[in-house]
């Protein structure tokens, strides 16, 4: 089994960063590509970035030229450096395993929240 920990939220101004960080632990061997998703209230879950285990990154489009996703040597732990930061970035950030035998596995998240 994976356990991740998100850590590296808050409350940030509009135009400000902030770099959130996930840990995984466990069974890491089983670790594949790993993800960052949002969660804003009364919306539904949606993809922030995928970087896969040879560093390919995908993104969405509202945060694409703004946000990088990277991950640790070990390739246990995942980044995600947000810059240029709007208030409809404001949402729950979840870490996530996305392939392999954890695909599915979920953190606990972390709460941004940009002030205009």
């Amino acid at each position: 089994q994976v356990q991740l920990v998100e850590s590296g939220g808050g409350l940030v101004q509009a135009g400000g960063s902030l770099r959130l960080s996930c840990a995984a632990s466990g069974s890491t061997f089983s670790i594949n590509a790993m993800g960052w998703y949002r969660q804003s209230p009364g919306k539904q879950r949606e993809l922030v970035a995928i970087i896969d285990s040879g560093g390919h990154t995908n993104y969405a489009d509202s945060v694409k030229g703004r946000f990088t996703i990277s991950r640790g040597n070990a390739k246990k732990t995942v980044y995600l450096q947000m810059n240029s930061l709007k208030p409809e970035d404001t949402a729950v950030y979840y870490c996530t395993i996305v392939g392999g035998p954890a695909f599915g596995t979920w953190g606990k998240g972390t709460q941004v929240t940009v002030s205009s």
